[in-house]
């Protein structure tokens, strides 16, 4: 079974405070860190290239 990772810096998803939501374009799943969170890294879907905060 793949470990789910961080859509902006790839961190495993083990700890408490990450976040997973749907791509406002395509619905793809994205999945965030708590850190990446907290500083507000961006994001690139990896389907359709949408670019978030």
């Amino acid at each position: 079974m793949a470990m789910e990772k961080c859509t902006s810096c790839n961190a495993p998803l083990a700890e408490g405070g990450a976040t997973k939501f749907a791509c406002p374009k395509c619905g793809n799943e994205i999945r965030r860190c708590p850190q990446c969170r907290e500083q507000s890294i961006g994001y690139t879907c990896t389907k359709c290239g949408f670019q978030g905060p």
